[in-house]
């Protein structure tokens, strides 16, 4: 079960993503003609997101290991993963369902 503060800020982070303001073409150095971030870029820095997440929640639980960590804080950093992930495989479900629906289409 994870908790309503981590999919909170999952999701806050999800729309984040798509704030044009953000700032998420410039750091990837890709945008599109009208200067706003491309969906590749977009894409780069939301599995870039989900992966700083996951080092995070890698280093939480070494530090648990080692006596550094309390076990709270793993438990609250191994949910925030499993949020971000569930988000990342939502979106790409929903990126594929797009995808074929386009396919379908007639010409």
């Amino acid at each position: 079960m994870t908790a309503p503060v981590a999919a909170a800020g999952a999701y806050a982070s999800t729309a984040r993503l798509g704030d044009p303001s953000a700032g998420l073409g410039k750091a990837t150095g890709t945008t599109a003609a009208d200067g706003e971030p491309s969906f590749g870029a977009l894409l780069k820095d939301a599995l870039n997101a989900v992966g700083e997440i996951g080092r995070k929640s890698d280093a939480q639980t070494q530090a648990m290991m080692s006596g550094k960590a309390d076990m709270i804080d793993v438990v609250t950093a191994v949910s925030e993963t499993e949020v971000a992930v569930q988000s990342l495989v939502s979106i790409r479900d929903k990126v594929i369902e797009a995808y074929q629906n386009i396919m379908q289409m007639p010409i």
